[in-house]
């Protein structure tokens, strides 16, 4: 069936599509470009149609974090718009992060006008001849999966169908679609579309029952098989198929370097973050969404280790260069293929072998457990504060209705996290300043939930928070930001010790474009817009800071940010 609307502009046409499409939210960082598409807003707030409801954000990095965080909570695209070349220049790197974490996203800008004369939307302001460009798309073809630029009205319904079922399509991720104005401008008396999408995204597809039946006899005959995963949390439904999984073999399951909670962190089997202690003893490595499954030039398996890829992409066809093994790979959703995997193995093992090795990994967890709990202990009276300690103090006061939104310094060991889609770590890309957008947009998608999000104090530089903490008080987002604040870039400082152990930069403690100081009172910053903002030092005050910092979010509605004095690396 179809549907016909009265409107007055293509503009307009667009903002009923997308609302009938469902997308709830529109992230704007205006420019010249807008001004069809807010004639088109006020004319459609005058007759009472809000949607998509369209969100002021006053930075492009926190506008697409934004978008990202919403996609990560509720597996749907939302439209981002920012102002032509040089608001797309400001968001490449938000971009960059939703690709390389499979989370969709309509990413769109103004097209500066193409006639200098003559059009509705022609060009009428001197940065119109400077803002073209040759080929805008260029700046992010690499890192979306499509791109497009609206031509005509006639081809609205099919390039916005085709942009969503592509962002939405496995390996889901952004695409970029540019809207001229004079496009946009155009005048129209009625604009008619199917009332659904005739193009949507392909259903879930799982991998083929030979290859699982291979893999599970290799499975099956291993001694010591463990599995490393990173993002197969993506898909919270994932997380309890590979629970049974794991169970069935009786193997440990490390989340190396997770982006997202992928195994409950208090059950028996999981193995922690890194997988490196366990790689010499395993004889099969079941690899899930992992990108970077350990470092090579560090530590890999022995090469008579079997190896098999799992994932949607088990190659990471995006990705330049991957030369980790795949013995045997299983393209499909990991939900469904490990379902079908678990299937396959319950008649190959032996019961007493899988007792077996679920007692050696029960024990081994307890080790950890043990351990992690020893070292907040003795950092608990350190001072300056320790992250580990900082850690142990927030994942103290988790619950089932907590979401994180971490981008560096939260200690993983320190947090025990059981619930899926609760736990979202920096990308792996890691293009900074993601986790105060992100942290906004999973309040946005989940507003009955708490949301904390912990940022190292480089991480929060970068996320324009100013910006971020003017969303938080215009929208009613209420967060808790809390600042890991070691007056350093830590992971540079880390990577220079780890490339030169013996060089002058550790042997002389000097490591110039790493130190942050004098570091501002961040506080201050979220207290310019309405929220409570105070500085922590004694690591016996830290308890009842954050949880002083959760009683204001959750009952006052104002957002929070606590400046933590940490030590430095």
């Amino acid at each position: 069936m179809s549907k016909k609307v009265t409107i007055e502009s293509t503009a307009e046409a667009y903002l009923e599509l997308l609302a009938a499409r469902g997308v709830e939210y529109f992230f704007g960082n205006a420019g010249t470009d807008f001004a069809p598409l807010i004639e088109a807003y006020a004319r459609r707030f005058a007759h009472g149609q809000t949607l998509p409801r369209p969100l002021t954000v006053p930075h492009e990095i926190v506008a697409v974090s934004m978008a990202h965080g919403y996609a990560m909570i509720t597996g749907r695209a939302q439209a981002v718009m920012l102002h032509v070349i040089v608001g797309t220049a400001n968001g490449v790197g938000g971009v960059i992060n939703a690709a390389r974490s499979n989370v969709p996203m309509l990413f769109s800008a103004g097209r500066n006008p193409i006639t200098e004369s003559g059009f509705r939307g022609s060009r009428n302001r001197q940065i119109h001849w400077a803002q073209e460009s040759f080929d805008q798309g260029a700046m992010v073809r690499e890192f979306v999966k499509w791109d497009y630029e609206l031509r005509n009205f006639p081809q609205l319904e099919t390039v916005v169908d085709r942009a969503l079922a592509i962002a939405q399509a496995e390996p889901q991720g952004p695409v970029y679609l540019t809207l001229p104005r004079e496009v946009l401008a155009e005048r129209h008396d009625t604009f008619e579309y199917t009332d659904q999408a005739r193009q949507i995204a392909p259903s879930a597809t799982v991998a083929d029952p030979r290859a699982i039946e291979d893999v599970a006899r290799v499975l099956a005959a291993a001694t010591n098989p463990i599995v490393i995963t990173k993002a197969m949390g993506r898909d919270p439904q994932a997380v309890p198929a590979l629970v049974k999984l794991a169970e069935t073999l009786g193997c440990g399951v490390v989340e190396g370097y997770a982006t997202y909670l992928n195994f409950p962190r208090r059950h028996p089997l999981h193995a922690g973050y890194d997988p490196d202690p366990y790689l010499d003893d395993a004889d099969v490595i079941l690899v899930i969404e992992s990108d970077a499954p350990w470092f090579p030039q560090i530590k890999g398996p022995k090469t008579e280790t079997r190896v098999i890829q799992m994932g949607v992409d088990p190659l990471f066809s995006r990705y330049p260069i991957r030369g980790f093994p795949g013995d045997l790979s299983l393209a499909g959703q990991p939900r469904l293929t490990l379902a079908a995997l678990t299937d396959a193995l319950v008649p190959l093992l032996d019961r007493g072998d899988v007792a077996a090795r679920r007692q050696t990994w029960e024990a081994e967890h307890r080790r950890r457990q043990d351990a992690w709990a020893a070292v907040a202990k003795k950092a608990s009276t350190a001072k300056p504060i320790e992250m580990s300690w900082l850690s142990r103090v927030i994942g103290e006061q988790i619950d089932d209705h907590t979401i994180v939104v971490n981008e560096y310094d939260l200690d993983a060991t320190q947090v025990p996290l059981d619930k899926p889609g609760t736990y979202f770590n920096s990308p792996p890309s890691s293009a900074l300043g993601w986790g105060l957008g992100a942290a906004l947009g999973a309040k946005l998608a989940a507003p009955d939930h708490t949301v904390i999000c912990p940022v190292g104090d480089g991480s929060y530089i970068f996320g324009a928070p100013t910006a971020a903490h003017f969303v938080s008080r215009a929208y009613e987002l209420p967060v808790l930001f809390i600042v890991f604040n070691n007056q350093t870039w830590n992971a540079v400082k880390r990577s220079t010790q780890g490339y030169a152990k013996d060089g002058w930069a550790v042997k002389t403690d000097t490591m110039p474009l790493t130190y942050l100081e004098p570091a501002p009172d961040y506080e201050m910053i979220c207290q310019a817009s309405g929220g409570h903002g105070e500085r922590v030092e004694d690591p016996a005050a830290l308890p009842d800071a954050v949880k002083r910092g959760l009683r204001i979010v959750r009952d006052e509605r104002r957002q929070v940010l606590l400046n933590v004095i940490c030590r430095k690396p």
